[in-house]
C-alpha cells in the first residue's frame, strides 16, 4: 500500500463539520470503538450518532484516520489494519 497523502493531526485538524464533509462521500466508514468495530454508511447514518463515534475528546476527527479508495478507517484496531494489509 502506497501512502499518497499524509497529514499531521497536530498541524491540520478536522472538527465536526469539516470531518462530516470529508467522510460524507465515503462508501463506508469503519470505526474502531474500543475493541469493537462498527461500520457506517454515511448516506443513511444518523449524523449525530456518527459524529459521536468519529470525533474524539479533542473535538477533532479521531486518529489514526486512513482512507483506502472510498472507504475510511477511523481509530485504531489491530484486526482492521491486519485485514487491510492482507488485502494488498
Amino acid at each position: 500500500m502506497a501512502i499518497v497523502v499524509e497529514e499531521d493531526a497536530r498541524k491540520h485538524s478536522y472538527p465536526g463539520e469539516v470531518a462530516w464533509q470529508l467522510l460524507a462521500d465515503a462508501e463506508k466508514v469503519v470505526v474502531a470503538v474500543g475493541k469493537k468495530v462498527v461500520e457506517f454508511d454515511p448516506t443513511t447514518v444518523d449524523r449525530a450518532l456518527f459524529l459521536k463515534k468519529v470525533i474524539g475528546p479533542s473535538g477533532n476527527l479521531r486518529a489514526p484516520a486512513l482512507r483506502n479508495g472510498k472507504v475510511f478507517y477511523i481509530g485504531y484496531n489491530t484486526k482492521i489494519y491486519k485485514a487491510l494489509l492482507l488485502k494488498q
